[in-house]
């Protein structure tokens, strides 16, 4: 049996959800120390220089970005593929996930979850409401119109569980911890999908995991990893107080 890998960050990150919910469609055992990025000390930014989760450590190998985690996790293990075999679905589903990574985590993740949620707890300042009120009212609706028409009438994305479902899905049990969630009336398809990621896949138990953790004060975070079949990580990589990385907004 291959030892385990360890995976440092919080599972509250979609990012992180999303390489554990790989992580789980794979068979591969981790071992995960739950920091906020913003709580990582000196021997953190070593690994991470832009101060950003997931972190991944196998032996000698350091990897960062999710998605650069799961096209290694992809190429190394056996287990069910995590793309779409026909070439050109396979690139749309690339594109899926790029746009999750980076205008709807933008706006899910940065203009309403951590304006909201993390600003206050983090920092010690008050939400910017023109943003939130920019995200929330005009930015968020045309995201989810598109994501709309590209939702199946059942099943995911594109048949089977791929990338482009674990790589969307994760944002939006962030947004719905700050009360934005998706209006099923105006996007039907978008809503049900949703409730079928929720109910059909590994993210379903790891979303309960990320809101658990939001009640949970951050030292406790390891102990309540394996309630969820998790285990903690030998060591942490946590600091003192809070830091912002380069690329965190103001």
């Amino acid at each position: 049996m291959a030892a385990p890998v360890t995976v440092i960050g919080s599972p509250v990150s979609p990012y992180v959800r999303k390489v554990l919910a790989v992580c789980a469609m794979k068979g591969v055992e981790v071992e995960l120390d739950p920091i906020s990025p913003m709580m990582g000390n000196d021997d953190f930014e070593r690994l991470s220089p832009l101060r950003r989760v997931p972190v991944w450590i196998e032996g000698d190998l350091t990897l960062c970005d999710s998605s650069v985690i799961v096209q290694y996790i992809e190429e190394t293990r056996p287990g069910p593929s995590l793309w779409p075999a026909d070439p050109a679905e396979r690139a749309k589903a690339r594109w899926l996930e790029e746009f999750a990574d980076t205008r709807l985590f933008d706006v899910l993740g940065w203009r309403l979850f951590f304006q909201i949620a993390l600003k206050p707890r983090f920092f010690g300042t008050e939400a910017d409401p023109e943003i939130v009120e920019k995200a929330r009212d005009v930015e968020l609706p045309q995201i989810l119109d598109y994501l709309e028409g590209q939702m199946p009438e059942r099943g995911f994305l594109f048949g089977g569980l791929t990338m482009a479902d674990l790589s969307l899905a994760p944002a939006f049990a962030n947004a719905g911890a700050v009360q934005v969630d998706v209006d099923a009336s105006r996007w039907r398809k978008l809503a049900a999908w949703l409730e079928r990621m929720e109910a059909e896949t590994p993210l379903g138990p790891l979303n309960k995991l990320a809101r658990t953790l939001m009640r949970t004060p951050l030292h406790a975070h390891r102990d309540r990893l394996p309630e969820f079949g998790l285990a903690a990580a030998s060591r942490s990589w946590a600091g003192e107080g809070y830091r912002r990385g380069p690329m965190t907004p103001a």
